[in-house]
């Protein structure tokens, strides 16, 4: 074979075999690939953030499974910070300011005990 011959057949078969790349796939079927999921939110998000609630998910949480917006200690803090309803803490991607209740000083001291005797008595694999 001549070497034009050749590049001809080389750049015919290149642009048969590349035409396949904007022909669709099968007409009538439409699949879609996630990009982005998103991010996912605990039980509280958009609901009252109090005290109540982080006992709730406190009990429920497992310190030995993967933190995520279900699993996590709420009572844990970052920089002085305390996590959202979800997990998330001030200046991460998908912080929410959660919804906080009404408050007095004697609640504040019940909490400190709470807070005392957790810390005396931490989960297993805290």
């Amino acid at each position: 074979l001549k070497p034009e011959t050749m590049f001809k057949s080389i750049a015919a078969i290149a642009f048969v075999a590349s035409a396949s790349a904007f022909a669709p796939a099968t007409f009538g079927v439409r699949t879609s690939v996630a990009v982005f999921s998103g991010p996912s939110y605990g039980a509280y998000d958009d609901k009252l953030w109090d005290n109540e609630a982080k006992k709730e998910i406190y009990n429920a949480w497992d310190p030995n499974s993967p933190r995520s917006a279900m699993n996590f200690n709420p009572f844990e803090t970052f920089d002085g910070n305390t996590p959202d309803a979800s997990g998330y803490y001030p200046g991460e991607n998908f912080y929410k300011d959660p919804t906080r209740g009404d408050i007095n000083f004697q609640q504040m001291m019940d909490e400190r005990a709470e807070a005392e005797e957790r810390a005396a008595n931490p989960k297993a694999g805290n």
